[in-house]
């Protein structure tokens, strides 16, 4: 005999909400583009410096990558990300430009690129050396040591930085499927480089990368990331645990295995980037020479 309770059973609740949570403009991308290219510093220095962190695996060279793709509008395969890495594919200090048009020609903002944080205490980048790469002393080509930190008498140490070296805006790379579930020695390396930044007035934001792995409903329509329920949680428990506010939290999906541009993966990469640039830009306008 059949059970008529079944009749009556409640659907299951859906991984979506009806509506977005936060609104992005996915069809303007020219938009945001044009505005990224005609961007300007409003102060005599070369350019923006924007500093990303993040543990091992987290998508920051790919972010970088995603970057350099939004802007020229192809793919363009530069710096090289190593996909599913075990232990950090990053090892020197290395910052990269991105090409605007003709030869020469690059955009007024550049991403530094640092080691994998790791969650045991001898492994990954040394926290002390994001600390000094935040002030300008350390040099590219600074290959990281995880058992110490960058000594005043290298070669790699800059005595005297200027306002190029410094760091102009702080970003946290974390990936989508571990950020609500970073152990406790990994959450204190943050909060502890955080800490270094907030006294130097520096602005900061998260970014969450693999959005698409780890929610389906994303992965099946990359336009459904402010509708997550999923996304929204994990950006919550994370905003708790490291103290980044959650307006100041931004998804992504960086390009991995797209052979063609996506205005969508664009639309979020453009977005978040523009928010860094008026971060950055707000902060150089505000800092004492």
């Amino acid at each position: 005999m059949r059970d008529s309770s079944s009749k009556h059973a409640s659907p299951p609740p859906s991984p979506t909400f009806r509506k977005p949570w936060r609104e992005i403009p996915w069809e303007d991308k020219d938009t945001e583009l044009q505005y990224l290219r005609n961007y300007k510093p409003h102060r005599d220095i070369h350019h923006l410096r924007i500093l990303l962190h993040g543990p091992v695996g987290a998508g920051k060279s790919s972010f970088i990558n995603s970057v350099d793709n939004a802007l020229r509008s192809r793919i363009t395969g530069r710096p090289l990300a190593e996909a599913n890495a075990s232990a950090s594919f990053t090892k020197k200090y290395e910052t990269y430009k991105i090409k605007k048009g003709k030869p020469g020609d690059f955009y007024p903002f550049v991403l530094s690129d640092t080691m994998g944080l790791e969650m045991k205490e001898d492994r990954g980048v040394h926290p002390e050396d994001i600390k000094l790469a935040l002030k300008g002393r350390v040099k590219d080509g600074y290959t990281f040591n995880p058992a110490s930190k960058l000594s005043s008498d290298s070669l790699y140490y800059n005595a005297e930085p200027t306002l190029n070296d410094k760091v102009h805006v702080l970003v946290c790379v974390v990936p989508a499927d571990t950020a609500a579930q970073l152990t406790e020695s990994f959450v204190k390396k943050i909060k502890d480089i955080r800490e270094t930044a907030s006294h130097l007035r520096i602005p900061q934001l998260a970014i969450i990368t693999k959005i698409d792995l780890a929610c389906p409903e994303i992965q099946e329509d990359l336009k459904n990331v402010y509708k997550s329920k999923y996304l929204k949680e994990t950006m919550e428990k994370f905003s708790q645990l490291v103290g980044i506010p959650t307006n100041y939290i931004f998804p992504v999906k960086n390009y991995s295995e797209e052979i063609n541009i996506n205005d969508d993966v664009d639309s979020l990469i453009l977005s978040v980037l523009r928010q860094i640039i008026d971060f950055g830009e707000e902060f150089i306008s505000n800092m004492e020479t």
